[in-house]
């Protein structure tokens, strides 16, 4: 399949649409956490305990609380009220009792697909608009800016408080 004409581009016309997305992915999470009855860090947590369960991945629930930036405290409410909503389960580690593993509960994912399954059918039919080339371009931009944006968070926590900001510097 050849690829189909696209309307040409700047840098900045494409940082535009990708700052128009973010902030809709942000609104977006508020939804979708309101629409699981989760808050949105726990509808983060949630998504780092599937993406390591589709990995084939055990997740600590100290891997989560460094995952999530959280402190343990922090997580122990998370896992707390995931638990309760039947999204994940504890189990203690057999070697290491201080260790404690967090599960998808069996129940959890047709709750979660039932409304992101819709979002995602929309995705797939917009790739299908592309060649697999243009789609290992996109592939390759997205994991090379989640990089970029997760080096540029670090700075922005590691940076003293004010700093970087015009009232700091007046």
């Amino acid at each position: 399949m050849e690829g189909k004409a696209r309307p040409e581009a700047t840098a900045d016309q494409a940082l535009f649409e990708i700052d128009r997305l973010i902030a809709l992915a942000q609104f977006g999470q508020q939804d979708i956490a309101g629409r699981l009855g989760l808050n949105v860090t726990d509808l983060t947590c949630l998504g780092f305990v599937i993406e390591s369960s589709m990995a084939g991945r055990s997740l600590g629930a100290s891997d989560l609380a460094a995952r999530a930036r959280l402190s343990t405290g922090a997580v122990t409410g998370v896992l707390n009220r995931l638990e309760k909503a039947r999204f994940i389960r504890r189990e203690s580690d057999l070697k290491d009792r201080r260790r404690v593993w967090v599960v998808m509960d069996e129940s959890a994912q047709a709750r979660i697909l039932e409304v992101y399954g819709p979002f995602y059918e929309r995705l797939r039919l917009l790739f299908a608009d592309y060649t697999a080339a243009e789609v290992a371009v996109l592939a390759d931009w997205f994991g090379k800016a989640r990089t970029v944006m997760q080096e540029s968070l670090d700075d922005i926590r590691d940076a003293p408080r004010g700093e970087g900001s015009s009232a700091a510097r007046t």
